[in-house]
């Protein structure tokens, strides 16, 4: 386990900070840890790698520091941990990619073996074929021992996570709100169900609520955490979409059934490289195992 203070480091460094976090989790590689990240910044600014706010002083730094380890303790008494980027247990496939948070919190366990997951993702109005879909995809990809992630949303990510719990695989829960949130607040039992079977993730504070700046966050950690996207269903204003966007930036492949093509953007994002359509579930694993097994991806 990590010393609390590097951990109570790393809320001090966030929370005073005015930059976004991703610039954070390059500062923390580079410094090579939270508390030595935290000292830079408070070193004189022509030594700093970024420009900061107004130093806070020794009493009211130290001040910080405890009310933030106290908070931490807190966190981990309620069973959510906080993972940094410099963690052994932070997920290693989001360790690879350029816009990586500096922190996670993890309800339940993450295991060594999430790393092989492959997103399955979709739009909250799904249609009974659209559902029917996710449900065999990720019914496959636990049969195939793969960890299914997704988003806790309404529609295909609800399905995705139910089929591979009752497959008896692992789902990873990537959310967009605090882990004392539930968000829709109908998937509260569910969300409870993984954490205490599997693992759900956030990237934001406990108590965030969702906001329209969350969601698109999430998906970029979801794609992050995954080897591959795959897209169930979904409109041009999906969330979804976005996420297939990011999975290409993160060289990672994206995975289009034949049906969705009938979607102009569909059509398109079909076009571009990394992306592949299919029409069985075995055409995604097939892929997914070649370029693995080719070192083309963290695994």
């Amino acid at each position: 386990m990590p010393r609390l203070d590097e951990h109570a480091a790393l809320v001090v460094l966030l929370r005073s900070g005015t930059r976004p976090w991703q610039a954070y989790a390059e500062l923390i590689e580079q410094a090579g840890s939270t508390v030595a990240a935290l000292e830079t910044e408070r070193a004189p600014p022509e030594s700093r790698l970024f420009p900061a706010r107004e130093d806070a002083g020794p009493v009211e730094l130290h001040a910080s520091l405890a009310r933030a380890s106290a908070e931490v303790a807190s966190w981990r008494a309620q069973g959510m941990q906080l993972v940094s980027v410099l963690d052994d247990d932070y997920p290693p496939n989001l360790r690879a990619v350029h816009d990586r948070p500096p922190l996670v919190f993890v309800g339940g366990q993450l295991v060594r073996g999430d790393a092989r997951a492959v997103a399955v993702v979709g739009t909250r109005k799904a249609s009974r074929n659209g559902l029917d879909a996710a449900r065999a995809i990720a019914a496959h990809l636990v049969e195939r021992r793969y960890t299914v992630v997704s988003g806790l949303a309404a529609g295909i990510d609800s399905a995705a996570h139910t089929a591979a719990l009752a497959a008896g695989g692992r789902t990873v829960a990537v959310i967009g709100t605090g882990l004392k949130r539930s968000y829709p607040p109908q998937n509260a039992e569910l969300q409870q169900r993984i954490a205490q079977e599997c693992a759900v993730v956030s990237q934001f504070w406990p108590d965030a609520p969702p906001s329209r700046r969350s969601f698109p966050m999430r998906n970029a950690v979801m794609s992050g955490i995954a080897l591959a996207t795959v897209v169930v269903e979904a409109s041009h204003s999906s969330g979804s979409r976005m996420q297939a966007r990011l999975a290409l930036e993160h060289g990672r492949p994206v995975f289009l059934p034949e049906a969705l093509l009938a979607e102009d953007w569909a059509r398109e994002l079909a076009r571009r490289p990394g992306t592949h359509v299919f029409s069985s579930p075995e055409e995604i694993t097939t892929t997914v195992e070649r370029l693995t097994s080719a070192n083309a991806l963290v695994a």
